[in-house]
């Protein structure tokens, strides 16, 4: 799918998820639940990526706040898509100090099958990339780059809106996402794979370009 496509896909998505969010707001379960099967699969692949086996329950524990503050939020489909992104990231975050330990980025297979193809240059990336090549791709990527990609590319969100979410300037967080997507982008140069056509082993290391 090209990118124009897939960018039309997820308009088209934003505006149906815009109108269950303000029905949800006033009191509507079913377009609660509608709200919670288009944002779960994207925002729980977000969280595995920060905290692995625990995701379930840390996303669970983001969704009874998305319900407690839900008519506190104001916006449409997209900004509830961050507004979503940022209460997932303090949950995770706060599930990681409790354990002591640091943000790690690791999908499952079934994240990858649900990502949403012709997204950006990511997108059109992981949509050539097989599912286990890009389980690896998006592993070897620095933490900063990687998030912002999976910001991008997993829960759909646009470069402001990840700036947001990540709590940084939108200039760091495009610099971060360019370079992570541009170290996906060379997993598919003939040079990125061997001669029987897999990608070659390799681990990026640091946070430089």
């Amino acid at each position: 799918m090209g990118t124009g496509e897939g960018q039309r896909r997820r308009q088209v998505d934003d505006v149906e998820l815009g109108a269950a969010v303000e029905r949800a707001r006033q009191g509507d379960e079913g377009a609660f639940a509608v709200v919670y099967r288009m944002v779960q699969p994207g925002l729980l692949g977000y969280v595995r990526g920060l905290v692995g086996d625990d995701a379930e329950d840390v996303a669970s524990e983001a969704w009874l706040e998305i319900a407690r503050d839900l008519g506190r939020f104001r916006g449409d489909g997209a900004g509830f898509r961050g507004w979503t992104a940022v209460i997932a990231r303090h949950r995770a975050l706060d599930h990681l100090r409790r354990l002591k330990r640091r943000p790690r980025v690791t999908l499952l297979e079934q994240d990858v099958l649900q990502l949403p193809g012709g997204h950006d240059t990511a997108g059109a990336a992981l949509e050539t990339l097989s599912t286990r090549e890009a389980l690896e791709a998006i592993g070897t990527l620095p933490q900063e780059q990687a998030e912002a990609v999976l910001l991008r590319v997993v829960v759909g969100l646009d470069g402001a809106a990840t700036a947001r979410v990540l709590g940084k300037r939108p200039g760091a967080v495009r610099t971060s996402a360019y370079r992570g997507l541009r170290r996906l982008a060379e997993q598919l140069s003939p040079g990125g794979r061997t001669g029987d056509g897999t990608k070659k082993a390799r681990r990026v290391r640091g946070d430089g370009a």
